[in-house]
């Protein structure tokens, strides 16, 4: 509907499918690996754009703020993937 640019939509689209397939355990061991995918190519922009993820040296930019919550995202999901949430 162009209210979100296309470049935007490459990310989110994905990490909402990813989520609620994770949330739903749909398909969870393909949802596993298409996040840890998804994951490596949001961690590449760290090698590729190192500059752009910070804005000072201790103070991460918007685009920074964006990987660490990743973070957090990838932990959660190393504790599945380890079968932390088994019934």
């Amino acid at each position: 509907m162009g209210l979100i640019p296309a470049p935007a939509c490459l990310l989110a689209v994905p990490e909402t499918g990813i989520g609620l397939a994770l949330l739903a355990g749909f398909l969870l061991r393909r949802a596993l690996a298409a996040f840890f995918l998804h994951m490596a190519g949001v961690f590449l922009f760290l090698l590729v754009l190192p500059d752009t993820a910070r804005h000072t040296v201790a103070v991460p930019a918007l685009e920074g703020q964006y990987v660490i919550k990743n973070i957090v995202l990838v932990a959660a999901c190393l504790h599945i993937t380890a079968g932390g949430l088994t019934p």
